[in-house]
């Protein structure tokens, strides 16, 4: 990969960049309620079933469409259209505002474990969606993600 490759805009990175710039957080990963009235995003504890909540990773990234249909996509050409859907901190939704990574993102800490020890991602807080019904994922929104 190239050097400071995550500076770049994302429209000019290549696919093995674009996944690189994932900083492990998990929230992604984490189930969103969208109240039509007001048209606000709320997201909850409640993790997709395929996410890892120790390691914050996909168990079945590369299938993960056969398991969850509805699972997003990101892509550079989407990216724009879906931020409001992404956490504050996330890297794609940082440089896709023309914002810093932070110096916890191991490609400027060099360290996976940086995210988890700065409190960024959701290891160990998350329920499984397998576990909680729908109707009740209300009872389990999260005031502040960041």
């Amino acid at each position: 990969m190239r050097p400071r490759f995550w500076e770049l805009p994302l429209r000019d990175l290549d696919s093995r960049e674009w996944e690189a710039l994932c900083d492990g957080c998990g929230k992604c990963c984490l189930n969103k309620l969208e109240f039509e009235d007001t048209d606000e995003l709320a997201f909850t504890r409640i993790a997709c079933r395929l996410l890892d909540g120790q390691t914050c990773r996909c168990t079945r990234y590369e299938t993960r469409h056969q398991y969850v249909p509805e699972c997003v996509s990101l892509t550079p050409d989407k990216i724009k259209d879906i931020t409001y859907w992404l956490p504050a901190t996330c890297a794609y939704r940082l440089r896709a505002e023309g914002r810093a990574l932070p110096e916890w993102h191991y490609l400027i800490s060099g360290d996976r474990e940086a995210v988890h020890r700065a409190g960024a991602s959701v290891r160990g807080w998350t329920l499984s969606e397998a576990a909680i019904p729908e109707e009740d994922w209300e009872d389990y929104i999260i005031e502040d993600l960041s």
